[in-house]
């Protein structure tokens, strides 16, 4: 090959390399362009039972444990016939609701959180992986995608929400916090669970600490109890709603969201109320069972 070819060859591929980067930097640059441009007054706020997965996280989180021996089956089936009775019978009363409250983590009394966490991970593999709802966990992702924090607002043990959140990616999550002294667990609520107006609560506080502009955030829910939050944002969506948030959307115009089909959603009400009560006597029956590990 005489010197001429070999220097225009090498002219040829420098002009290709150029030609590479050139193009390369281009496709990059309208990349760039076309990204939407990240919103740091805004985030997204979801609640995790029916909303974003299929049933009650914390009953997924007992099947697990009773898996591991934590309690028994008759535990849970007597516990979820006392919530069964309370509710049909209407008489369940304030006193009832309090000590509900304050023993609803008791079953991890004496475990390490450690332990919990790890637990955690492979009960999210083997229960709720494949119970989160893909709609939601899209809507989710667009959120991020946008730039924006998304977190999970839920009145499962934090423990068990932080899971979920990590493992789907999102920004992070709050939940019912338990006690815990020297990394063991006591069994005792730290203030009441996170549920209703404690929800809203817990998001004004993250808008405060973030600088959000509450008007440009979002939040989902598939229950009426979670209206406080609904209402407090500047784009509340009702996914997979109850009766009562359905008429409640529909009247002031907020978007919807179903993911449930066929006979899944002509009996959405009993089923939530079962799994509910479930969810409930899940958190309660484990008393018994750390007072006789004691």
């Amino acid at each position: 090959m005489t010197s001429e070819r070999v220097g225009s060859s090498t002219r040829n591929l420098r002009s290709r390399s150029v030609l590479a980067g050139q193009a390369a930097a281009a496709t990059a640059e309208v990349e760039h362009a076309l990204a939407p441009r990240p919103d740091p007054l805004a985030a997204a706020f979801f609640d995790v039972d029916n909303t974003l997965m299929q049933g009650a996280s914390i009953f997924h989180f007992a099947r697990g444990l009773h898996r591991r021996e934590f309690f028994t089956t008759s535990d849970i089936m007597r516990a979820a016939w006392q919530q069964m009775y309370f509710r049909v019978a209407g008489v369940e009363d304030p006193e009832h609701i309090a000590k509900a409250r304050s023993s609803a983590l008791a079953f991890i009394a004496g475990h390490r959180v450690s332990e919990l966490q790890e637990i955690g991970e492979e009960i999210f593999d083997e229960q709720m992986a494949g119970r989160i709802w893909p709609g939601t966990r899209a809507i989710a992702q667009q959120h991020l995608d946008r730039g924006e924090r998304v977190w999970l607002i839920t009145a499962a043990p934090v423990e068990v929400a932080s899971v979920i959140a990590r493992r789907l990616g999102l920004t992070g999550a709050l939940g019912t916090v338990a006690e815990h002294v020297d990394g063991v667990y006591t069994g005792e609520l730290v203030g009441e669970m996170l549920h209703g107006e404690g929800k809203a609560v817990a998001v004004r506080a993250i808008a405060e600490r973030e600088g959000l502009d509450l008007a440009r955030c979002s939040a989902y829910s598939d229950s009426s109890n979670d209206l406080p939050m609904l209402s407090l944002v500047g784009h509340p969506c009702a996914v997979n709603p109850d009766a009562r948030l359905l008429a409640h959307a529909k009247a002031n115009g907020w978007q919807i969201r179903d993911y449930r089909t066929g006979r899944k959603v002509a009996v959405a009400g009993t089923k939530a109320a079962a799994t509910g009560v479930l969810a409930v006597g899940a958190w309660q029956l484990a008393r018994a069972a750390s007072r006789r590990a004691r």
